[in-house]
C-alpha cells in the first residue's frame, strides 16, 4: 500500500488501472497497488487529463467546480475577487469553488451594441480591446451609425463601443462648429449685360446631421451651388449702376433666397457677404473717367461759388467806401502800408505836403 497526504487547497483524482474512480479532498489516504492519484491545486484552473463525460458522473467533483461554457460566437470575461483576470475564448473551462470568488461575464459577439456590464477600464485592456470597435465623437461633433450600410441612429459626443464581428459598422462624423466657404471668381452678367466677377464668403453650420449626410449627398457641394445661384439671381435683376447702389442689400437678399434650400440640406447659413466685385478693364477705365469728370465738375462748382462770394464781398466794400470817405482813406493807407513794406528807400523832392506826394506816388 502507498500512503498519500492531500493538503488544504488540493484535490486528488483517483484512478485504478487507468479508470477514474473518485475525487478526494484534504486528508491522509492509503492506496492499493494499481491505484494512482493526480493532485490539482484549487487556486488554479482545473484542466483534467480524463474524459470530461466520465468526470461528470462524479457528483462530488462537479459540486466543487464552476463550469463555464463559451460558444463560438461568445467570449467570457473572468473576474477573480472582483478584479479582471482574462478573456476566455470559445471552449469549456473549470474553476474550483471555495478558494477564490470567481465571476464571469458572457459577451455575445453576434450583437452590435455592447450591452454587457463591462467597465471602460476593462474595455481598454489590450486582451479585451481586440474584440471591441471604438469610435470617438468629439464635443464639437455628431455621428451617424451605419450597420451593414443601413442608417441606425445618431451618436452624441463621447466614446462608443461595439463588438467586433462579421457585421459592417461605420460611424460618419460631422463638425457642428461654424465653418467658412469661399465662392470665388463667379462670372455673372448684370441686367444691362455687363460682365462682373464676384467673390462671396459664406459662414454656415450643420444643424440637422441626418438631413446633411443621409438625405443628401455631398451637402457642401450642394450648398456651394445654392449660394452661387442665389447670387446670380440677385445680380441678374439689376443693371450695373443699380447693383453698385444696392450692393449693401445683397447679403440679406441672398440669405432670404437660399433659406429654404439650405434648410433642406440640414445647414444654417449664418452670414454671407461680398468680398469683391471685379469689373472688366474697359468698364473700370470708363468708370474712372466718369469719376474724374464728376470730381472736376464738383471742383468747378466750388471755384465759381467762391468767386461769386468774393465778388459780392468786393461790391459790398465798394458801396461802403462810396458812402464813407474816411473809410476809403483808411483803405488807401492800408494798401500803402502793404506796398511800403516792399520798398527800401523813398526820395521826395519839391514842395507840397508829404502825404499828398506819397499819395500821388502810390496812386
Amino acid at each position: 500500500m502507498k500512503r498519500v497526504r492531500i493538503t488544504e487547497g488540493m484535490v486528488g483524482l483517483v484512478f485504478r488501472n487507468g479508470n477514474y474512480e473518485r475525487s478526494l479532498t484534504s486528508g491522509v489516504y492509503w492506496f492499493w497497488k494499481g491505484e494512482r492519484i493526480e493532485l490539482y491545486k484549487m487556486s488554479r484552473q482545473f484542466c483534467p487529463a480524463a474524459e470530461l463525460n466520465i468526470l461528470k458522473k462524479d457528483k462530488n467533483l462537479m459540486d466543487m467546480l464552476s463550469i463555464v461554457e463559451v460558444s463560438d460566437d461568445q467570449i467570457c470575461l473572468r473576474y477573480e475577487e472582483g478584479i479582471f483576470r482574462e478573456v476566455l475564448t470559445p471552449g469549456r473551462y473549470f474553476f474550483w469553488k471555495g478558494m477564490a470568488e470567481y465571476s464571469f461575464v458572457l459577451c455575445d459577439l453576434n450583437k452590435i451594441e455592447l450591452t454587457e456590464a463591462v467597465s471602460l477600464n476593462v474595455l481598454r485592456k489590450p486582451e479585451v480591446l481586440k474584440y471591441v470597435r471604438v469610435f470617438q465623437v468629439e464635443s464639437y461633433e455628431k455621428g451617424l451609425l451605419y450597420v451593414d450600410g443601413k442608417f441606425v441612429r445618431e451618436l452624441e459626443r463621447g466614446t462608443h463601443h461595439f463588438w467586433v464581428n462579421a457585421i459592417s459598422v461605420i460611424v460618419q462624423k460631422v463638425d457642428l462648429r461654424q465653418q467658412r466657404m469661399e465662392i470665388s471668381g463667379q462670372e455673372i452678367l448684370t441686367k444691362d449685360k455687363a460682365a462682373l466677377r464676384v467673390n462671396l464668403e459664406v459662414l454656415y453650420r450643420v444643424k440637422d446631421i441626418t438631413r446633411a449626410l443621409v438625405d443628401n449627398r455631398d451637402f457642401e457641394k450642394q450648398l456651394y451651388v445654392v449660394m452661387q445661384l442665389a447670387v446670380r439671381e440677385f445680380i441678374g435683376a439689376f443693371t450695373l449702376d443699380e447693383l453698385l447702389e444696392n450692393k449693401d442689400s445683397m447679403n440679406d437678399a441672398v440669405l432670404k433666397a437660399s433659406a429654404n434650400k439650405t434648410q433642406n440640406l440640414g445647414v444654417e447659413v449664418v452670414e454671407c457677404g461680398i468680398k469683391d466685385i471685379i469689373l472688366p478693364g474697359e468698364i473700370k477705365e470708363i468708370m474712372n473717367q466718369v469719376l474724374v469728370a464728376q470730381k472736376q465738375a464738383q471742383a468747378n462748382v466750388i471755384m465759381r461759388r467762391e468767386e461769386t462770394a468774393s465778388t459780392r464781398s468786393l461790391l459790398n466794400t465798394a458801396k461802403l467806401m462810396e458812402d464813407n470817405p474816411v473809410l476809403l482813406t483808411l483803405k488807401e493807407m492800408e494798401h500803402v502800408e502793404k506796398i511800403a513794406e516792399k520798398i527800401n528807400n523813398i526820395t521826395l523832392s519839391g514842395g507840397g505836403q508829404i502825404v499828398s506826394q506819397l499819395r500821388e506816388i502810390f496812386t
